[in-house]
């Protein structure tokens, strides 16, 4: 671990620090100012750029949603145009139905919180597994797309390419979400663009040229009407259009991603949040819709090697006089805005992960943040898995849409569910409840349609994987749960006779004597954990030390990232906790002081506590508690840090002694 890198000392008195921190901060920046009043406000990202960030997630679903059901309906074209309408009124209602969650939950409506408030802790974690899967799927299914889409235009020979590609676009990503959401946005803002504006040249120029065959066009589809009726039966032609509608579900998967993504917005977040829901809702139901309409215009048919999309934008240009470099500019901002589409993977699959870590249903370490700010561990682990899924299907996207869809609207689902019965026990003090609970119910009834024909359907062709591993994660999140809810019922039982230490014969308000020895303990919280640790140095070395010096870094993390105020709750709180534990020293009759500082990384705040101390304290000796397990087990390390060891090896390099109390567990 080493000596701090800004120990590195040059002859003209310059820090300089070394060639590993100058890589680590040109890849993923400086560290953010954590004492810097607006810093909320620059993390923060206005309606218009968490369109982009967020809101591509749906828009880019339209480059595969539409497709999929549109392929579905086989010969029966004439289908297409109550598929269009039932899209953009699927897209709408669901739309709607999320601002009312929005509205509901301020700090971030996503799936994970909707349930477990509304539904339960139980639902909660079935809701925010199935949301972890799903933003795994939706980084994945987004580049494989993007790769099916650029390579569409490519000589058939770089076909091999393809997966290399997405690989590295998947390690990209990872790396600038690593540096921060705003700075990705930013960096994909040009591409999004492009997306808007070539689409909206492709579906209006595709419409308008074929707007003197529309008569035509709708005999037609009243003839198919006419010849369905006869061949397939009333029955028949509502299963085809089911069966479409819902496998054309993937148009619908990234509507939730704005919910999630609230703390990343300006205040207002509810403001901010529904006008970004707005936006995305208008632009999906316009694309999505107007591909299906110029599918069915232009008599697109699928072709191998090429998307849909690809085959209806070399048709267009045949037609209107845009050239090849069109069809080029076209199909790039498709898989450039997939790209795009995969942030929202990385932007709210680590706040899902981060939330869930809070509350102890998976390791706490995912809540950490690193010093950009940005829950590394998450982004990481998303990318990591990403990368898992894609290799596994070999970037097959309708097989990936399928395990993609079926997450997807189980967490909608959930959601609407939640919503429907907050309105029902609301009833009594809300006359309006019948016409609030409306739209849920809508939803719930769409969602569930859709969810119940993939699964019944596609279970066979990746269904069953997906429902594998998101059981197999809500499995693993019990069993977390459970570590530490044991583990917590052992420390308090432990300790639960130190909590109110007698005080002794006398007073002490004398400051630290620095000439005498200084017993420096390291403390997190007031709790028993810490009050054993000092009275432990105080009992392993008697009569040796005359005064205490308490240590404590508080962590900024992603649950004090959530509102503006709540970083100067935690600064509050600790210097209570801190001055608990000087008062219990100062009970006793010995000189007592802290030193605290604040930041995302532990281990380097209490490093430079201690080596700071030591220049003001030099005959100090610094202890730390640190949990050892009876049993070793492999996950233990995982799901508890191992601070005290990390930075016993750090202070011996710097020549510095740290005593190491064990609080043994069974």
């Amino acid at each position: 671990m080493g000596i701090p890198p800004d120990s590195g000392f040059d002859p003209e008195g310059q820090d300089k620090p070394p060639v590993l921190s100058r890589v680590k901060r040109l890849l993923f920046g400086a560290p953010r100012d954590l004492s810097d009043t607006r810093i909320f406000h620059r993390l923060a990202v206005v309606a218009f750029l968490a369109w982009v960030g967020l809101g591509a997630d749906g828009l880019s679903s339209s480059c595969y949603g539409p497709e999929e059901a549109f392929r579905t309906l086989g010969e029966h074209t004439y289908l297409a145009v109550l598929l269009a309408l039932v899209m953009t009124l699927t897209v709408f209602t669901i739309s709607i139905a999320y601002s009312r969650v929005i509205e509901h939950f301020p700090q971030g409506g996503g799936g994970y919180i909707v349930a477990s408030t509304l539904l339960g802790k139980r639902a909660g974690v079935v809701s925010g597994s199935a949301l972890l899967v799903d933003y795994v799927l939706t980084i994945t299914v987004s580049i494989a797309a993007a790769g099916d889409a650029i390579f569409s235009f490519l000589p058939p020979g770089w076909h091999s390419l393809k997966l290399p590609v997405e690989v590295g676009l998947i390690v990209v990503l990872t790396t600038l979400n690593i540096r921060g959401v705003k700075e990705s946005i930013l960096v994909m803002l040009p591409v999004f663009l492009l997306f808007v504006v070539t689409h909206l040249i492709l579906i209006g120029g595709g419409v308008f040229a074929h707007a003197g065959e529309l008569p035509a066009v709708a005999q037609n589809v009243q003839t198919g009407f006419s010849n369905g009726l006869t061949t397939l039966g009333l029955g028949g032609m509502l299963l085809l259009f089911l069966h479409a509608y819902s496998l054309g579900g993937g148009t619908y998967t990234g509507i939730e991603a704005v919910s999630n993504g609230l703390p990343i917005m300006r205040e207002p977040r509810v403001v901010t949040g529904k006008r970004t829901m707005m936006y995305m809702a208008i632009s999906l139901a316009f694309t999505a819709s107007g591909l299906i309409i110029c599918y069915l215009l232009w008599q697109v048919a699928p072709e191998p090697g090429k998307t849909m999309n690809a085959i209806l934008v070399e048709k267009f240009v045949q037609v209107v006089p845009l050239g090849h470099v069109f069809v080029v500019i076209t199909l790039l901002s498709e898989g450039a805005l997939l790209v795009v589409a995969a942030q929202a993977g990385f932007v709210d699959g680590p706040r899902i992960l981060a939330n869930m870590a809070t509350d102890s249903w998976m390791p706490r370490r995912f809540s950490s943040l690193s010093d950009r700010l940005t829950t590394r561990n998450g982004i990481v682990l998303m990318g990591v898995t990403a990368l898992a899924a894609l290799l596994y299907t070999g970037g097959d996207v309708r097989h990936l849409v399928v395990m993609y869809s079926i997450n997807v609207f189980l967490t909608f689902s959930m959601t609407e569910m939640g919503m429907c019965r907050y309105w029902v026990s609301s009833r009594k003090e809300r006359s309006d409840w019948l016409r609030k609970i409306s739209i849920h119910a809508i939803g719930l009834i769409m969602c569930l349609t859709i969810f119940v024909v993939i699964v019944f359907e596609k279970f066979g062709e990746g269904g069953w994987v997906t429902l594998l591993v998101t059981g197999l994660v809500v499995f693993l999140c019990f069993q977390i749960k459970r570590h530490y809810r044991t583990l917590n019922t052992k420390l308090a039982m432990l300790y639960a006779n130190l909590a109110d230490i007698p005080p002794g014969p006398t007073f002490s308000t004398d400051p630290i004597d620095s000439k005498k020895p200084v017993a420096a303990v390291l403390v997190g919280g007031y709790s028993g954990l810490g009050i054993h640790t000092t009275l432990a140095a105080l009992r392993t070395f008697p009569n040796q030390f005359k005064s205490v010096l308490f240590i404590a870094a508080g962590v900024v993390d992603s649950s004090v990232m959530k509102e503006p105020d709540a970083l100067d709750k935690l600064r509050e709180k600790t210097r209570l906790d801190l001055d608990k534990y000087v008062s219990m020293i100062r009970r006793q009759g010995m000189p007592a002081d802290y030193q605290i500082a604040f930041g995302t990384d532990v281990v380097e705040e209490l490093e430079k506590l201690c080596l700071g101390a030591v220049d003001q304290y030099p005959h100090a000796t610094f202890f730390a508690g640190q949990l050892v397990f009876q049993r070793e087990r492999w996950y233990q390390g995982i799901l508890h840090n191992e601070t005290a060891f990390a930075l016993q090896r750090r202070l011996q390099l710097a020549g510095q002694t740290l005593v190491i109390i064990p609080a043994k567990m069974k």
